[in-house]
């Protein structure tokens, strides 16, 4: 259907309103809200009539190779290409047993039980189909519904192996999810690079040695990347092979279910990078060419190939493609119990050719309006929709897509349904600093104008760096502010090493303060590791030298990674008590280029900034907007941060009823040079 239909433009968006009062300049583009607003619509009342929605979304019970209760095995697969389609595998010597052909391009199979009533496919035993092409080709898939492939060798093919262990060794769940959090503390990782040592890490190991590190450092929010089976490893779990498949690499389904209770066990709420925009090329162990044609899930058109990526482009407009997405999502929230996702190459899925629209201004909101935008938004409102109805306290973020208006506003007000949206600004106004300037060439309104552009009617994550800043050829902060100290504290403390360590915490304070509802952290960067991210490939021999985490440099008392590690802890810790992240965004009372002074409230909270290199500036006169005393509950040039507490931890300051800068009361403090701080009235404390 047209996003031009003159029907799709009419249709009702009940809360549309809401949209406009947030966005007035929307106004002009109702047409085109309307419209895609009637295809979602559309899309989900044709479900509802001929299937029903809560059935259509578990597909994976009806799909694939499943044992029944009787100890018989039901197989369905969709094959539209299909002239003749068998199962072959280890449990009958590989001999073929055909599919009978039922409607719409789907093919059926029974396997009776063994005499004794024991399911004739062994657990763990390998499987293949086999199809005749309605072009006489014979090819062999594994199946898009497959629970648990195994790569034989380091990026090469995967073999589907039949997961049906017996109940004595299946995971019983005991923990029941986190309640949703009200905001988010995020700790977004890699399980593969989880470990010290120079291999791919496991699912078990990270449950028995990261999870407690993230509980203990006050994260309230696991995101788990590449856990989907994908086939190149280096891709970061973007080039999916197999959708309802656990990675593998890092062990079987049931160690990660363990790893998901007991990160529940600890109150930590956990979340799945998935990917909806693209998949894998790969033919043999992926879903591109399954049933021998380019179509299938996918667009056997130009729009169905992303050159930029070398990977298939699904079709939004095809029944299965979206059986098969959403019931991917349930999947995993009924069989893992995860709690929420994230949803990464969302601009492939909203434009036709996303090269083009990548450097979007907030205010040029026609760019996200018009014949250039796909089927995927509509489907991205169906999948926001069904996932929030059947399960309330899940949770969706969407990677940020250039700044789209209306990203996370519900579905009802014409939005596309998230929750949050994944925000790059501060990371790349940090970015920006940090690369093309010395911090006493910092402009202060230039650091508050970025962060303030971003849209308030919408939540949003933010980050200083995450895990692509810290791929290969890309300088991690720590390492671009500290240089190559190994961060002995027997070492001198150099300019360049007080420099580094002072302003690599106070950009992570200023950004956790200032503007989201959510906090996202990489795996590591919480005590400043040195080196960047880089997966073994053939481009490096394999090299797994920086595919790992030394969790050792800020477990080490004589080293300095434990100051920025112990920083860490404070903020969310004191984030925790506080809630700044659930508040309104960040006032700001003052802002100085001279002083290089910046000052703002959040949650009844003053947090002060004194970016300049070498001024402290004793009385330093600020501006209140409630009257009362206050005590410093955080500090980064306390000594236990590797500060030079220059202020005492129990000094209290006091407001006077005196008119400055737009506010009716100041306190005059001591302000350190590159420091900040954290002020509560002493009544709250």
């Amino acid at each position: 259907t047209s996003f031009n239909n003159q029907d799709m433009q009419q249709w009702g968006v009940p809360s549309i309103e809401n949209l406009f009062r947030d966005y007035p300049q929307l106004r002009m583009h109702q047409a085109d809200i309307r419209a895609r607003y009637g295809m979602f619509e559309k899309t989900k009342m044709a479900i509802e009539r001929e299937e029903g929605l809560d059935r259509f979304t578990h597909g994976y019970k009806d799909f694939g190779v499943m044992m029944m209760e009787d100890g018989s095995v039901r197989c369905m697969e969709w094959i539209p290409n299909a002239r003749a389609v068998y199962l072959k595998g280890e449990f009958n010597n590989w001999n073929l047993i055909p599919y009978r052909e039922v409607r719409f391009g789907k093919w059926e199979l029974f396997i009776q039980a063994n005499r004794d009533g024991s399911c004739s496919v062994r657990h763990c035993s390998e499987l293949k189909i086999v199809i005749e092409t309605k072009d006489n080709q014979r090819i062999e898939r594994i199946s898009p519904w497959a629970k648990y492939v195994v790569q034989c060798d380091h990026n090469q093919g995967f073999k589907w192996k039949f997961w049906n262990p017996p109940s004595s060794q299946r995971f019983q769940i005991t923990h029941s999810s986190p309640r949703k959090p009200d905001r988010l503390r995020i700790y977004e990782a890699h399980i593969g690079i989880a470990s010290e040592r120079c291999e791919i890490s496991t699912y078990r190991y990270f449950t028995s040695n990261i999870l407690p590190r993230i509980r203990d450092q006050g994260y309230n929010s696991l995101l788990l990347m590449a856990v989907v089976e994908h086939s190149y490893y280096p891709s970061w779990g973007y080039q999916v092979t197999n959708y309802f498949s656990a990675s593998s690499r890092y062990g079987t389904p049931e160690e990660f279910k363990e790893l998901v209770d007991t990160a529940h066990g600890m109150g930590i709420y956990v979340m799945l990078d998935v990917m909806h925009g693209e998949a894998s090329k790969n033919v043999l162990d992926g879903l591109n060419m399954f049933d021998g044609t380019d179509a299938c899930y996918f667009d056997d058109g130009p729009q169905g190939f992303n050159k930029e990526h070398d990977t298939r482009v699904f079709d939004y407009k095809k029944w299965e493609t979206l059986r098969l997405l959403m019931s991917q999502l349930r999947y995993y929230v009924n069989e893992f119990h995860v709690d929420g996702f994230r949803f990464n190459g969302l601009s492939t899925m909203i434009f036709h050719d996303p090269s083009k629209y990548g450097c979007f201004l907030h205010k040029q909101y026609q760019q996200y309006f018009g014949t250039h935008i796909t089927e995927g938004l509509a489907y991205l409102m169906l999948m926001n929709d069904m996932l929030h109805n059947f399960y309330p306290n899940l949770i969706t973020i969407a990677e940020d897509v250039q700044g789209m208006p209306a990203l996370s506003r519900p579905v009802r007000d014409g939005g596309l349904g998230f929750d949050y949206r994944l925000c790059k600004d501060a990371a790349n106004v940090w970015a920006k600093l940090f690369n093309e300037m010395r911090d006493e060439e910092w402009n202060m309104h230039f650091i508050r104008q970025m962060l303030e552009e971003n849209r308030n009617a919408e939540k949003k994550i933010v980050f200083t760096e995450n895990h692509e800043q810290n791929e290969v050829g890309r300088m991690t902060l720590s390492r671009k502010l500290i240089g190559d100290s190994s961060m002995s504290e027997s070492q001198q403390m150099t300019p360049q090493l007080d420099c580094g360590l002072s302003l690599y915490k106070m950009s992570r304070l200023f950004t956790h303060a200032f503007s989201g509802q959510g906090f996202l952290n990489f795996i590591g960067n919480e005590f400043g590791h040195p080196d960047w991210v880089e997966l073994p490939s053939p481009s490096n021999n394999d090299n797994f030298q920086f595919a790992r985490r030394q969790f050792h440099l800020a477990d080490n008392q004589q080293m300095r990674y434990k100051y920025l590690n112990r920083f860490d802890r404070a903020v969310n810790k004191t984030e925790e008590r506080f809630g700044w992240l659930k508040s309104n965004q960040a006032v700001v009372t003052r802002t100085h280029e001279g002083d290089k002074v910046m000052v703002f409230e959040r949650a009844g909270l003053v947090f002060v900034f004194n970016f300049h290199p070498t001024k402290s500036y004793p009385d330093y006169k600020i501006p209140i907007r409630q009257c009362g005393s206050y005590k410093i509950m955080l500090d980064t040039d306390d000594h236990c941060f590797g500060g030079h507490g220059r202020n005492q931890a129990n000094v209290e300051f006091h407001s006077k009823n005196e008119h400055y800068e737009n506010s009716s009361n100041l306190m005059m403090i001591y302000l350190p040079s590159r420091s900040g701080m954290v002020l509560a009235q002493s009544n709250l404390v």
